[in-house]
């Protein structure tokens, strides 16, 4: 995400007393940044082509083992051997659980769902737990839909509608049939065609010199650009300029789409109404979550089976990241058990900083998982980690600052350095944060020293 921010300067009009200027007189000057987030750096589990972890690659520091566990877990999904089982991720706070969750996104590439949540999520006042968790499920489970369509495409050359006498009216005159002209690099192609695709013509606003796609089958019209052959007829336009088509006008073509079965939930569950008044004051009103049933996911599925049996459709199973996973009960672990007995099961990755934790009386819900322990970071490692989070938001580090880590401070520490002209962060800047801010474990022995609101 690109975030721009303009810094223009102004000077008032000399030499009159009652008028001033607010415009910008001198060089305006634009700056883009990137927004960077807490797992920016994370790019990929840094392996190597025999899935062995690289000390430092793709954002990650130590933690190998980890990392190679991971790996054979990337593989096993994309092979979709691991489909309905279950990883768990268990280590400290801070040891880079949730970092190698999003790197195993990482891996999989941007086509393969991958749904992340926190275990406190499934308590709502709006839906059941055992809803939340469905949700989450059959949105991590993507399906891949091939389609082969008739369609005509082609540089617009002539656009004629022809009118005749309206049959049912004696006044005025309709629209009976419109003519066009399609233009390729192969030839050009004359049609004959129905007054209801010249008013989705006009609707996108098509003219002469667009490049268009007609659907033969639904008439469904599209207008992908300008010719490329009118590029030079302005010098600043906001047009986009396509080439014009290869081929033939009339040809097939694969269409490939990817949805996941929580759409075709939420598009089936919440079906359009009138267009009265009445209709759309309650579709304001009502609430925007809408529970989907048993019985109209069961109906999908069954469509969905059917897409895949006659080769129309792949099913693509996604991941769902669930952290702080301590936090559910013993019913969200019963469904989750159900869920991933289904046919249509996505991986499920589960994050957790506590040893043991006590679930409602029982403490077996790891049976089915494959645990992987993340381990604490030595001094090194962290002056590493310090050292690429450094690199990714644009600062440079002074002597001695690796020494004196302190990763949340490094941010408000440059902006000290930049108002005292300097280029790099120095220790005498991290010292003046920590004047300012407090740690959990400094802010945990103040507290300690106060009981009863009095200082023993």
């Amino acid at each position: 995400m690109k975030v721009t921010s303009t810094a223009s300067t102004s000077a008032a009009a000399a030499g009159s007393s009652t008028s001033t200027s607010a415009l910008p007189t001198g060089p305006s000057t634009t700056k883009s940044s990137s927004r960077i987030a807490p797992h920016s750096h994370i790019k990929g589990l840094g392996l190597d082509n025999e899935g062995f972890a690289l000390p430092t690659a793709s954002g990650f520091v130590g933690q190998t083992t980890a990392r190679e566990a991971c790996g054979v877990v990337v593989d096993l999904i994309k092979s979709k051997k691991f489909s309905g089982r279950a990883l768990l991720l268990a280590g400290a706070p801070g040891t880079g659980k949730t970092a190698l969750a999003l790197a195993i996104s990482q891996e999989l590439g941007a086509k393969v769902p991958f749904c992340p949540m926190v275990g406190s999520e499934v308590y709502s006042t709006e839906v059941k737990k055992t809803e939340v968790l469905a949700e989450v499920f059959r949105r991590a489970i993507g399906l891949r839909i091939k389609e082969t369509k008739e369609v005509y495409e082609g540089e617009l050359t002539e656009l004629t509608p022809t009118e005749s006498e309206n049959p049912l009216s004696g006044y005025g005159k309709t629209v009976s049939h419109v003519v066009i002209g399609l233009k390729t690099v192969k030839g050009t192609k004359q049609l004959r065609l129905d007054p209801g695709i010249y008013e989705a013509i006009l609707k996108e606003k098509i003219v002469v010199g667009d490049v268009v796609y007609i659907e033969a089958n639904t008439g469904a019209v599209k207008r992908v650009g300008r010719s490329d052959t009118y590029a030079s007829a302005f010098d600043l336009e906001s047009e986009t300029y396509v080439p014009l088509p290869k081929g033939d006008v009339h040809k097939r073509k694969e269409l490939l789409q990817d949805v996941t079965l929580g759409d075709l939930d939420a598009a089936n569950a919440r079906p359009q109404g009138g267009q009265d008044i009445m209709s759309v004051m309650s579709h304001l009103v009502k609430s925007q979550r809408t529970e989907v049933t048993d019985k109209l996911r069961r109906e999908v599925n069954k469509v969905v089976q059917g897409y895949v049996d006659q080769g129309v459709a792949e099913v693509i199973p996604g991941v769902v990241f669930i952290d702080e996973v301590h936090m559910l009960d013993i019913e969200c672990f019963t469904y989750l058990n159900l869920l991933l007995e289904s046919p249509m099961a996505p991986t499920v990755i589960f994050a957790t900083n506590r040893g043991t934790s006590l679930v409602r009386g029982t403490t077996d819900v790891t049976g089915e998982c494959l645990i992987v322990k993340t381990e604490g970071y030595s001094q090194e490692e962290v002056a590493a980690v310090v050292q690429v989070r450094a690199g990714v938001e644009g600062l440079i580090l002074g002597p001695g600052v690796i020494e004196k880590y302190a990763l949340q401070l490094l941010t408000p520490a440059s902006i000290v350095s930049q108002m005292a002209g300097r280029k790099e962060i120095s220790t005498e800047d991290i010292g003046e944060m920590n004047e300012l801010f407090l740690d959990a474990k400094t802010s945990a022995g103040m507290m300690g020293d106060f009981e009863g609101g009095i200082k023993r």
